[in-house]
């Protein structure tokens, strides 16, 4: 008899379980977009209408919107003439493209600027953007990098040096630099002071602010002797002068030497 009831009791308890396990899942909310009404277990399921701004460009994007409600608003957009990152040579006149500015139904609006642009000394600049409505403010950078460049070297010098003139490295004091064979590259032009006017070119190489020139040689003054030279030297971060250490040697007879000088060349 004992045995008998357990046995009942223990089919109920089967048949609860089953009944519970098999009950239907899905989600059990009338106001959720994926509602069951056969649902009898609710599973966590639920998705709901989310009204809201879907646009990652405005100020207020709402990342859970799945229902754009037209109320997005956007501050001003800005666009920068020219390129957002510039380089400039040093010492050189430049002047900002500046920025315009727009509404997103494209009426104009005001762009001020803060710069911290330096363009007679060599560094990394930035000129600030901004532009404001009712929605709020928008900024953008412009990125100004001044370097000294094959163009920072060519034009006309004015030297002044300690190299011994004629019976010395004998350099002219007013060369003119022109760009060489390659960016890396420039041509000191009139190099030498002769008896009757300047003469020779001084091949150079160039890596930014450094400056290096190979040994050469040309005729001396007078023409009984050659000059022969090397040197090396920078530019200042200004761009208005560098100077050269040269190693020299001039094979005139009697009135020709050798040495270390400096030159100077300015602008």
């Amino acid at each position: 008899m004992r045995r008998t009831k357990f046995y009942a009791i223990f089919a109920v308890l089967i048949c609860l379980i089953f009944s519970i396990s098999c009950r239907k899942k899905g989600c059990t909310d009338p106001a959720a977009t994926n509602y069951n009404p056969e649902a009898k277990k609710d599973d966590g399921s639920c998705n709901y209408d989310i009204m809201g701004c879907m646009d990652t460009l405005s100020v207020n994007y709402n990342p859970d919107a799945n229902i754009d409600d037209g109320s997005c608003v956007y501050t001003p957009f800005i666009t920068i003439n020219g390129a957002s990152d510039t380089t400039i040579s040093v010492a050189t006149t430049w002047t900002d493209p500046y920025a315009t500015a727009a509404n997103y139904d494209g009426s104009i609006v005001m762009v001020s600027d803060v710069s911290d642009v330096d363009a007679s000394q060599v560094g990394d600049y930035s000129i600030t953007y901004s532009a404001t409505n009712n929605n709020g403010t928008t900024t953008v950078v412009r990125t100004v990098h001044v370097v000294i460049n094959q163009d920072t070297w060519l034009g006309d010098w004015s030297v002044s040096d300690n190299c011994g003139g004629g019976t010395g490295l004998a350099l002219n004091g007013s060369p003119n630099v022109i760009a060489g064979g390659s960016s890396d590259q420039i041509l000191i032009t009139d190099f030498f002071n002769g008896i009757t006017g300047s003469y020779g070119t001084a091949i150079c190489q160039i890596d930014a602010e450094n400056i290096t020139i190979a040994s050469a040689s040309d005729g001396a003054p007078g023409g009984l002797g050659d000059i022969i030279y090397e040197g090396f030297g920078s530019m200042n971060s200004d761009g208005v002068s560098f100077t050269i250490t040269f190693t020299w040697q001039n094979t005139t007879p009697l009135t020709g030497g050798s040495g270390t000088c400096q030159a100077t060349y300015s602008r």
